[in-house]
């Protein structure tokens, strides 16, 4: 995969380019829910290979189709996560000599750093689910990588929050933060990277059967869901009233929309917390409540969705840098919502309707619902390749500045 340097001023890296791989590892989620809530895993919170396995050896066509059909999607997926991430660690080395990096980290840009966190808490993530579905016997041992992939979320988190320092640091003590710039939800960027940094530090809680493991999970991962709840509502505080005064961008557009993916992880978070209270510590919650919980961030999700897409319906921006001939790194912002969309809706429907009694599994209305999240998984899936071949894959990669 070759393309000029970085170097070249015409030719400008971003930090945002990390998004691929997130976007990637995303979509892996989205396969992941067919086997979470289609295959039986009893005993355990989440199916692993030998379930699978026996639900496709015992399972009707339809589940056979669909245990392939997610199968082959993380394996593929897998690929260009793998890819997106090598591509952009080779660029980002080249990009931190040149001077536009200097220029980088002395504007409200900085910010954009918070994407390699992200990306990587993102391959973590994935690399658990790769390991489920594929590698027999890793619940045997899986006692054991719980520790180890705290570590690495700890260390991935210590990352961000060092960018972060670094950030406040400068801009508090200095100054220099140029409001008017902010016109855009850019800045909730490092909220959005502490929330995938905490729900994978929840995962234990919700899978381990020490108390000790979860708990230590229950506070990690708290820590870090209250700083990105705590950037994120000062963030789209400022920017809102940015926008309200100076308008927002066609490049900015898409970061309006970065509250969607933030409400699924955090959901995800708090459903994985909640399940390791109720295992090991006496917290008892019903059917109704994870459906009320649900259905309101499912709501709030909706109105922003609307509103980001009202938006970026007025720029053009699909004609424009979708499928139009420029080219903008934060075009990869899109693929965030549609995949958190897809994974919540799965969740609402398996967590929150059915749980309740509302929906029967596999009934008529389940059918539709599901369908909604696949659709959106689909039309994803084009959209990731799409920018893949207009961003990664030429040799012209003049791309527009992004959003600060």
């Amino acid at each position: 995969m070759s393309s000029p340097s970085v170097t070249r001023e015409d030719t400008p890296y971003s930090p945002l380019y990390f998004l691929a791989t997130l976007g990637s590892g995303g979509l892996m989620v989205t396969f992941f829910m067919f086997l979470m809530f289609w295959v039986p895993h009893p005993g355990r919170p989440v199916p692993i290979f030998e379930d699978i396995t026996a639900a496709f050896l015992s399972g009707a066509l339809p589940l056979q189709t669909a245990i392939v059909v997610a199968m082959v999607g993380i394996a593929g997926l897998t690929f260009l996560l793998i890819k997106s991430l090598i591509w952009n660690l080779r660029h980002l080395s080249a990009f931190r000599a040149t001077p536009a990096y200097q220029a980088l980290r002395t504007s409200n840009a900085e910010t954009q750093l918070m994407a390699i966190p992200l990306a990587l808490a993102m391959v973590v993530n994935g690399g658990f689910i790769v390991g489920l579905v594929f590698v027999p016997g890793l619940w045997t041992v899986v006692e054991y990588l719980f520790p180890i992939a705290m570590i690495a979320f700890v260390l991935i988190g210590s990352y961000g929050l060092r960018i972060m320092r670094d950030f406040f640091g400068r801009v508090l003590i200095n100054g220099g933060f140029d409001c008017a710039k902010n016109n855009s939800f850019a800045q909730v960027l490092p909220a959005f990277a502490f929330a995938m940094v905490g729900v994978g530090l929840a995962a234990p809680a919700a899978m381990s059967g020490s108390a000790l493991v979860a708990g230590v999970s229950f506070i990690l991962s708290s820590f870090f869901i209250v700083v990105a709840i705590l950037l994120a509502v000062a963030n789209v505080i400022l920017g809102l009233r940015a926008m309200m005064e100076n308008g927002a961008t066609a490049k900015s557009a898409p970061t309006l929309l970065v509250i969607v993916p933030l409400i699924t992880v955090i959901t995800i978070a708090w459903m994985r917390q909640n399940h390791g209270l109720h295992v090991h510590f006496d917290v008892h919650g019903g059917a109704g409540e994870t459906l009320s919980m649900l259905t309101t961030l499912l709501m709030v999700q909706l109105a922003v969705l609307a509103l980001g897409l009202t938006v970026l319906r007025r720029f053009g921006y699909v004609s424009t840098f979708i499928t139009g001939q420029e080219k903008s790194a934060g075009s990869y912002a899109l693929v965030c919502p549609g995949v958190a969309l897809s994974v919540m809706l799965h969740f609402w429907l398996n967590k929150g309707l059915v749980a309740s009694g509302l929906v029967d599994k596999f009934s008529l209305a389940y059918l539709l619902i599901s369908a909604v999240a696949i659709a959106l998984q689909v039309a994803m899936i084009w959209l990731v390749l799409k920018l893949n071949a207009k961003h990664l894959g030429g040799t012209d990669r003049q791309v527009a500045v992004p959003a600060e």
